[in-house]
This record gives C-alpha cells, structure tokens and sequence, in this order.
C-alpha cells in the first residue's frame, strides 16, 4: 500500500489539487471533532477518492501532535503539511516526531503569533512598524498617544483580516475595541472553527500607509526555489479586506528583487526550513514594512493564479519537497502571463438566490469563477475575508486586461438578497 500523506485541516480546493497528482485512498486528513460535526465531514469525504481516512483530533491543542505520534508511532507517513492556518504548529511537530521534512516547530510558532514575529524580525534589523500588545482600550489610547497618527487594531494569531480595524483617533478606540473583539470570539460559531474558546491577544501598531503585497516563497531546507510577487488591492474604508489580487505584481523589478530580499531575511530569522511561505509588506515611502508571515499556502485564489500564471505545477512541487525528495527541474523565476482575481461583496440582508455563471463565464480570459455563498446565507459589508460573497478569475497577456475582465465578470454574478437584487460597488482597480 502507497505510504500516506497527511493533510491538517479540510480545504475542499487542497483536496481537488492533491488529487491532481496523489493515488486514491493515499491521503490521510486530520481535522478537529467539532469541525468534522458542524461541516458534516463523514459524509462528504466519502465523495472524495484521494482520502483515505478522516481522523479526528483535537490538534489545536497544546501537546497535540506529540499525543497523535505516540497513538499512531506506526503510521509511517510519506509527507505532512498544514492546509490552514491553525494548523502550522501542528503540522510541523508532527512531521519532526516522524523525521520528515517540515517548517520546523519553533519557525511554525513564530509564524503564527504576530508579536513573535515582530520581536524576532525586528532584531534581525528587518523593517517592522511600531507594535505593542494591549490589553484593554486604555493602553490603545496609550500608545496612540505615544506614536502620533493613524494606528491598526488586531488579533495576534487570526487570519482573513478577521478582527483588524484601522483607527485614526483615540476617539475611535472604544468602538473599535469591542468591534475588533466581537469578531474574533464570533468566530467560534462558525463551521470551520471548533466550539471551545480561543482567548483573543491584541496588538496595536503603527498605521503603515503604502500599498501592499506578498511574496509566496516554497523552500527546500532553508533555501528558496521559487518566489511570486502577489499585488493585493483592498476594499477602501477602516478594515483592510482584499477585494482582489494580481500575479505577479506589476512593479519595477529593483522593488520585486527588495520584497524577495526581505523575504529571505525573514526565513533566516525564524529558522524555516521547507514549505512554503506568504509574507505580507506594505511599502511606504519605497521600504517594504513586514505586515504578517504565514508559513502555509495563501487563500484567496493566489496558488491557482500563480500556477496559471508561471504555467507551474506549486502544489505538486510543495508535496515534492515534503516527502524530501529532489524537484525533477528547477522552478520558473518569470510568469509567461497575469492573473488576476476579484472578490463580489454584498450589502447587509439575507440570500435569496445565487444566479448562474453564464454570463461570468462568457467574459474573455475567465478562467474560474463562483459564489461564496447560498441561500439562507446573511450578507453585510465586508468587515473580513469571511464576508465577500463570490469572485473571478482570468488571465491575460497584459496585467491591465486581466484586472479588467476579472472585474467585468465579477460584475455579472448575481445574488438576490432579502428580495432586492445586489448592487456591486467598484471603486477602480
């Protein structure tokens, strides 16, 4: 029998991508028992040839993958990797007590905790906005008395903008607090997270203001193979939602050698050694600050828009590299086209219908496109990643025409909602 791989945590997209490539019934996924309940998991994998087995466990949970090691020390994986966000540290535990390729434990925690990765990459001389953890209002207020101007509320360990609030006075503190807050302990109802509390730790930073990429970077045992540079455009207003992504960024190349650079310098101060990284910059004033750093696959569409746009197979070179064996030839370092993806948002009500995707499809260059959501589904304005309601996808040979037809097809998706039909807002790029 095919030694199994191991994914942590169910994305439906990671397992159409795995089985591309994977033999069926050669895939073990590990999810938490709540979300295996509130997503109804035991049926629906059923579905799905590549897995072979769905194991619940409660991974989130300090010591946890050691306890799966010592319950499964004859499991003998080919590869292990972490599907979301949560699951980094997990992943890269499990994969050191089964002596297989890995980010590492201490780099995966690193990662994954905002004020660690501030502490360790500031002293590596790595640019870093201003940062503090706070408690409570009160030392919000504190520190925006301390570093004049606009300042950033957020959780030190969410993902998806969920929590994040730009806040331009101390007058705003309170409200953006309890916002900022709410929306952290809300996620606990939601499918995808399991039921028990997660305590929120915030941190206030300096308000970077420039425009922002990421680098998706995939590194074999400390040294980078293949590196992006993703274009990032968000909602306007106080919370930065992504409304959309081009690949690669159209930027001078002395700014795309820079956020590479930076990128390096951040997986040598925290000690990653293979997988696979999104680090977040925004550049002010020509110097890239670093936002955030997930060692894990980005969401939002950006692998298939990288894979389209390079004409490379990512995630088949990921699982390569976890299994610790040599690419079969090196990575293309320039895109042959542009990708690019825009996200639909609706106004607040309840979903009545989703329409078809004919019209969205019958736009040049699309090359994906859907909703988000279905009926029954309550809308409102975006407050994180979790709150846009369908996208578009496309390519095109310039980087112009693949944001144009991507926003031309997102514009024909149709959702009703509370029985008015939705309007979408475009402000641009």
């Amino acid at each position: 029998m095919t030694a199994p791989v191991i994914m942590v945590g169910l994305t439906w997209g990671s397992v159409a991508a795995i089985g591309v490539f994977q033999p069926d019934d050669s895939v073990i996924v590990i999810e938490e028992p709540d979300v295996v309940r509130k997503r109804g998991l035991r049926s629906k994998v059923r579905d799905a040839a590549v897995i072979r087995e769905l194991v619940e466990w409660e991974y989130q949970l300090a010591g946890a993958a050691d306890a799966f090691y010592k319950a499964h020390p004859d499991l003998a994986p080919a590869a292990i990797a972490p599907l979301v966000e949560d699951a980094t540290v997990f992943a890269a535990r499990l994969a050191e007590r089964y002596g297989l390729p890995g980010a590492s434990m201490g780099a995966a925690q690193l990662l994954h905790d905002k004020s660690f990765l501030r502490l360790v990459t500031r002293s590596a001389g790595i640019p870093n906005p201003a940062s503090q953890a706070v408690a409570d209002p009160e030392q919000v207020r504190a520190f925006m008395t301390a570093q004049p101007g606009p300042a950033i509320l957020k959780p030190a360990d969410r993902q998806g903008s969920v929590g994040v609030r730009i806040v331009r006075s101390v007058d705003e503190v309170d409200d953006a607090w309890a916002e900022c807050v709410t929306e952290c302990l809300a996620l606990t109802g939601r499918a995808e997270v399991p039921d028990r509390p997660i305590p929120v730790r915030m941190l206030v930073e300096r308000y970077v203001c420039g425009r922002e990429y990421s680098v998706e970077m995939l590194v074999s045992t400390g040294r980078p193979v293949f590196a992006n540079v993703t274009d990032k455009n968000l909602y306007p207003g106080p919370r930065p939602v992504e409304r959309g992504h081009l690949v690669p960024a159209d930027i001078p190349a002395d700014l795309e050698a820079l956020l590479r650079e930076q990128t390096e310098r951040v997986i040598r101060a925290v000690g990653f050694d293979t997988g696979v990284v999104h680090c977040e910059w925004i550049v002010e004033n020509g110097r890239p600050y670093l936002i955030e750093c997930a060692g894990r696959f980005p969401g939002d569409e950006i692998v298939d828009l990288i894979e389209w746009a390079y004409d490379v197979e990512l995630v088949r070179a990921y699982w390569t590299l976890l299994r610790g064996q040599p690419l079969a030839r090196p990575l293309p370092r320039r895109a042959g086209q542009y990708a690019a993806v825009r996200f639909l948002h609706a106004r607040p009500g309840v979903v009545e219908s989703v329409g078809d995707l004919d019209a969205a499809y019958a736009v040049p260059a699309v090359v994906t496109c859907g909703y988000l959501v279905e009926p029954g589904a309550r809308t409102r304005e975006p407050r994180n990643s979790l709150d846009r309601v369908g996208f578009a996808a496309t390519c095109a040979m310039t980087p112009a025409e693949a944001v144009r037809r991507a926003t031309e097809a997102v514009r024909r998706l149709r959702i009703t909602i509370s029985d008015l039909s939705m309007e979408f807002e475009h402000n641009g790029n």
